[in-house]
């Protein structure tokens, strides 16, 4: 009966998607040219042999699986690789690889006869879904084709775990389908095994992996600006905790005259608003995508591009994660952990209990329960601007540990 409603909803979906299309391609958040990849019309020629499908929902999800597929194009067994994702922004990350082996396409909607017609044209003989993305009806359709499933760096949150189980017989239906989880932490672990999943294996947070063939060098002139300032960097902000930072920068700057501050909101589309913010504030403002010169009474660098945070905690050393100081439980802290920053955080960590932990023990991340203790932390950490390169080592090597396990498990899931 779900199952039936289920599909009654996603077929209205795709009754209503040609307006939605129109309307994200307005708002630049969709491929006017290959939307149609959607609808199961491929710009990309699927090769006669051993593929693997990898699907992702946007940028963190992509990211975090390109050292895998780095490593993946290196095998003879492979002849292709089939990533798909939702987002523009995330089709972009997988542009910046010259990849040899592997392609993007967009995810098809989850109707049962576009989910089948996807999987007659690729005939993946792994299918590995990143993270929390379940689509049923394609879950489905694997399991009664008998491809493979592999649910990698599973993350089943409180909420959505309470979701799930307002469902529960659909959702045992959809879970147990999976032949294989490699969890991103313990409580999912617990979560999946309540709906009967089996096969489930911890190795940690993928995203705990470096990417070293990442270009992670800013300009010449921009790294220059940079390091001559008494610099620190908010990140993955979400709306109303740009307004703290903003209070942040007006309070040490009754102390640091040579200061700047680095926004990077998780959703740059928000670029504008925020330009209009900090000018209400008398702050001046250098947007990244501005290719001008960055004049000397910068107060606020915007960061409004998408795939070029790491660049700037390659050098900066003084890192807040935004979605902590507001209830939606934090963005992930690995990015600026990998580089050696400090990380600072807010209250609101739950969506990355485990990671949180972790970094807290080895000293790399400290809990700031207010924009007061904010400021006093970025005062302190001002005097000691060095990176721990003993904890970064140590950091690489526990992703070395997941990439290798993670490899192993990949190989050992595909059709023979």
């Amino acid at each position: 009966m779900l199952l039936f409603i289920y599909r009654l909803i996603i077929n209205l979906i795709l009754i209503l998607s040609p307006i939605i299309i129109l309307y994200r391609i307005f708002k630049n958040k969709e491929d006017p040219k290959r939307f149609k990849e959607k609808f199961c019309f491929f710009s990309k020629k699927k090769r006669e042999k051993k593929l693997i499908w990898f699907h992702g929902a946007s940028v963190g999800e992509i990211s975090s699986i390109i050292p895998l597929v780095l490593k993946l194009e290196k095998n003879r067994e492979i002849d292709q690789i089939l990533i798909t994702s939702s987002t523009l922004s995330s089709s972009n990350i997988v542009k910046q690889f010259r990849f040899k082996k592997t392609i993007h396409q967009f995810f098809p909607i989850d109707t049962n006869q576009l989910s089948n017609k996807f999987l007659n044209y690729w005939k993946p003989s792994l299918a590995v879904f990143i993270d929390s993305e379940i689509w049923p009806n394609m879950i489905l359709n694997l399991k009664k084709k008998s491809i493979p499933i592999l649910l990698l760096n599973a993350r089943i949150t409180k909420k959505s775990f309470q979701k799930w189980k307002i469902l529960n017989n659909f959702s045992r239906n959809i879970f147990q389908c999976i032949d294989k989880t490699l969890v991103s932490n313990k409580e999912t672990m617990k979560h999946l095994r309540y709906f009967g999943v089996r096969n489930i294996k911890f190795f940690g947070n993928l995203k705990f992996i470096q990417n070293k063939y990442k270009n992670l060098s800013l300009t010449r002139d921009l790294r220059k600006f940079i390091l001559k300032k008494n610099s620190w960097c908010s990140s993955s902000t979400h709306r109303g905790e740009e307004i703290i930072s903003i209070k942040a920068h007006k309070k040490l700057k009754t102390k640091y005259n040579n200061l700047l501050s680095v926004i990077i909101p998780r959703h740059v589309e928000r670029s504008q608003e925020l330009l209009e913010m900090f000018k209400q504030h008398n702050l001046n403002v250098h947007c990244h995508s501005w290719k001008i010169k960055i004049p000397e009474k910068t107060d606020i660098y915007l960061v409004d591009t998408y795939g070029e945070t790491e660049k700037f905690f390659n050098i900066i050393t003084i890192v807040f994660v935004g979605g902590s100081f507001i209830n939606h439980g934090g963005q992930n802290p690995l990015e600026p952990a990998r580089h050696g920053c400090i990380v600072l955080h807010g209250p609101y960590v739950h969506n990355f209990k485990n990671i949180y932990d972790y970094l807290n023990k080895i000293n790399l991340a400290k809990k700031v329960g207010n924009e007061k203790n904010l400021n006093k932390n970025i005062e302190i950490l001002f005097k000691n601007k060095n990176k721990s390169k003993l904890v970064t080592k140590r950091v690489k090597k526990f992703g070395d540990k997941i990439l290798t396990n993670t490899i192993k498990e990949i190989k050992r899931s595909m059709i023979k």
